[in-house]
């Protein structure tokens, strides 16, 4: 692919400002909020938590998809599905790679307010990554602070508002595949308030035939103090008309054409159209020796989403809340930080099921209006409502000055109430009533200590749980084909034990080693059936072990700051049978699939003057996509590269980018559907493609 001259034009008045190279620079201090505690050093935790600044770290990135943002954090997993009605598969450790959609198993924090909905899952499709500043996450069981489907938390931080009064930012994008990208950001502090607001759109018709996306998305914060309390309002609008699902391919599909979409999936015209809001207040407060902090937000949701199976709609309400206390004291001449408060959470969906009429030749009794209208007769009609509790309470004890003993408790109820309102008591079509509630419990204990072996080095240990319900479609889709809850069905629960080491060198390399094992007890496994048309049901697999290594490295040498991501993953079915019929089998001790056994992942930017390369690899081994492990998706590398410079045109800076993602043009599977009934593993992700994007930002 050959790259246009135009392209470069506007990065060579960048290039004259480049006679001397820029003195070397120190790594900047780290802090992170994601543990629910004051801004703390990842120094002083027992646990391994990174922080990433995407942009900073490697400038020019699109911002399209989570794949890039979360790169170099070790231990994480991304799969970019390249389906518009997909979210990115995010994993932490493992869990949630058996995702269907949305994210599962990892709780998603958008400046702290969850993005999670009680029932553990999550949609990320309304997340404007061009928003975010930087990224927190705790890699590791997390269930002791964020209850529910904590088996790792990603926290996405917003950029703090401009310190000038006003300030506008202006960014286009173009590339492969009619990718167009706009958006308009204005902020500022006029004080006492500060304040930020981005508008992005995009289209793009998508790697693969019918794939064709439009999104609008829309954040604002304001921030101010009122009586020495800081208050942030902030607001989430999206909107997509147009998402199109390609669907998976089996293996002979892939290697004939990978950008071709799955027949059925066309005729079935499968897609989703969304459109979802959510406002939210955080109110923070020091103490003398703490802080108080409370948060309120809400939220609705509009789905319509045409599957193969069936046309799902859904009307959903969120609202939620939490308030939490930390503050130091000194017991019997001992130091603690004492941290304590309780979370709140409330789903409730309207969800309604019609057939699916498209593609239907003639009239039938289950599409009476075949010819003219896409859904046919209602199928389920009910109200979903999940309410979730969570009281936790954290010590820290420190003992002389280089020892912190931790420990934690969480409490969390779960409550699914499931009320039928398609009820045909006796006849023709019979439907009973299929009302139900399930309460399901959990407590989730922590422990660990961290010694500071140096002044920037720090040495740890811990033991922390997690546990993961249904989610309550995991709950209602019942393979026999009943109705109603699905009381077989168990939360899965985790126990890891975790040892690292994490410090600064020389204030010119940053480093980050841990190693973990994880025993999950009814980890919850997806399946299909022959003939059920791509529906996914889920089942208990007896139990699980995740032993992994994980390696971070940040290093700034001159002008060039290197760093790089390792995870070694070795996760198993300890004990797992599978009974069909008078058939069993067993999986004992065959890989989990989803996960590649190694990823390695590195970036290095050179910087001169006001112009800056950024080149990054990434590799991953072969990824099983079954529970039988009779089947995978090769390990493949890639690699991409961005030229870009800062232009200062008086008080205006124009920063031009050209990009060129998948470089020496690899065929490879980005992501895999596990389990999947009739071959259809695969998901393949774009060979060679092209960017440039060009931003201009005044008043900064």
């Amino acid at each position: 692919m050959r790259l246009p001259r135009s392209s470069f034009l506007v990065l060579v008045a960048s290039v004259a400002a480049a006679q001397e190279p820029v003195a070397p620079t120190t790594l900047p201090p780290v802090i992170v909020t994601v543990t629910r505690d004051v801004a703390r050093s990842p120094l002083e935790l027992p646990f391994a938590i990174t922080r990433v600044a995407p942009d900073s770290l490697r400038p020019g990135q699109r911002n399209l998809a989570a794949d890039e943002t979360l790169m170099l954090v070790p231990g994480v997993s991304v799969a970019n599905r390249n389906n518009p009605t997909q979210d990115p598969r995010i994993a932490v450790r493992g869990f949630g790679a058996r995702a269907a959609f949305g994210v599962r198993s990892v709780r998603i924090l958008r400046d702290g307010i969850p993005l999670t909905l009680p029932d553990g899952q999550t949609p990320t499709d309304y997340l404007d990554l061009a928003s975010v500043g930087s990224v927190e996450v705790i890699r590791g069981s997390a269930s002791a602070l964020y209850g529910n489907a904590a088996g790792g938390v990603v926290d996405f931080r917003s950029s703090p508002p401009p310190v000038s009064p006003v300030s506008v930012d202006l960014r286009g994008l173009g590339g492969s595949h009619d990718l167009q990208r706009w958006s308009a950001g204005l902020g500022g502090t006029l004080t006492p308030l500060r304040y930020q607001a981005l508008v992005t759109r995009t289209v793009q018709d998508g790697y693969r035939r019918y794939a064709q996306q439009k999104t609008t998305h829309a954040t604002g914060r304001v921030l101010h103090n009122l009586g020495g309390t800081e208050l942030t309002w902030q607001a989430q609008l999206f909107s997509m008309p147009v998402a199109e699902n390609p669907g998976a391919l089996t293996a002979t599909e892939l290697a004939v054409d990978p950008r071709q979409a799955v027949p059925f999936s066309v005729v079935k015209r499968a897609r989703k159209e969304v459109s979802q809001n959510q406002l939210s207040v955080t109110a923070t407060r020091p103490l003398a020796a703490g802080e108080l902090t409370a948060s309120l937000y809400g939220g609705t949701r509009d789905l319509d989403n045409p599957l193969t199976f069936a046309v799902v709609a859904i009307d959903r309400t969120t609202l939620g809340g939490s308030i939490r206390m930390t503050s130091a004291a000194s017991p019997f001449g001992r130091r603690h930080r004492l941290s304590a408060g309780v979370d709140v959470q409330r789903l409730d969906d309207d969800r309604k099921n019609f057939e699916n009429c498209n593609g239907v030749p003639a009239p039938t009794a289950a599409c009476p209006r075949a010819d003219t209208v896409e859904r046919g007769v209602l199928r389920l009609d009910q109200r979903e409502v999940v309410t979730s509790i969570g009281p936790f309470v954290r010590d820290e004890l420190t003992i002389g000055e280089r020892v912190h003993v931790h420990a934690g408790l969480r409490a969390d109820y779960v409550i699914f109430d499931i009320e039928d309102l398609f009820i045909i008591p006796a006849g023709p079509g019979q439907n009973p009533d299929d009302s139900g509630r399930r309460t399901l419990r959990a407590w989730s204990p922590m422990a660990g200590v961290l010694a500071r072996v140096g002044t920037l080095t720090s040495a740890y240990a811990n033991i922390s749980t997690a546990f993961e319900t249904p989610t309550a479609t995991e709950l209602g889709n019942r393979p026999e084909g009943a109705g109603g809850v699905n009381r077989d069905l168990e939360p899965q629960t985790a126990t890891t034990v975790e040892v690292g080491v994490k410090g600064i060198f020389a204030t010119r390399l940053r480093y980050d080693l841990a190693g973990f094992f994880t025993g999950v007890q009814d980890e919850l496994i997806p399946f299909e059936v022959p003939g059920g048309a791509g529906r996914r049901y889920f089942r208990n697999a007896g139990r699980t072990v995740r032993r992994g290594l994980e390696a971070g490295l940040e290093l700034t040498v001159g002008t060039a700051t290197f760093a790089s991501a390792y995870s070694y993953s070795d996760f198993r079915f300890d004990e797992y049978a599978v009974t069909t019929g008078a058939v069993t089998e067993r999986y004992d001790d065959n890989r989990i699939p989803g996960i590649p056994l190694h990823q390695v992942q590195a970036s290095v930017t050179w910087r001169w003057s006001e112009l800056f390369l950024t080149a990054e690899g990434i590799g991953s081994s072969r990824v099983l996509v079954d529970d039988a492990n009779s089947s995978g998706a090769a390990g493949w590398g890639i690699a991409n590269v961005r030229l870009g410079g800062r232009v200062p045109i008086g008080g205006t800076t124009l920063v031009p980018v050209v990009g060129v993602h998948n470089l020496f043009d690899r065929r490879y599977v980005g992501s895999v559907v596990i389990n999947a009934a009739a071959g259809r593993y695969y998901e393949p992700a774009p060979e060679r493609t092209l960017s440039v994007g060009v931003s201009l930002t005044t008043g900064r």
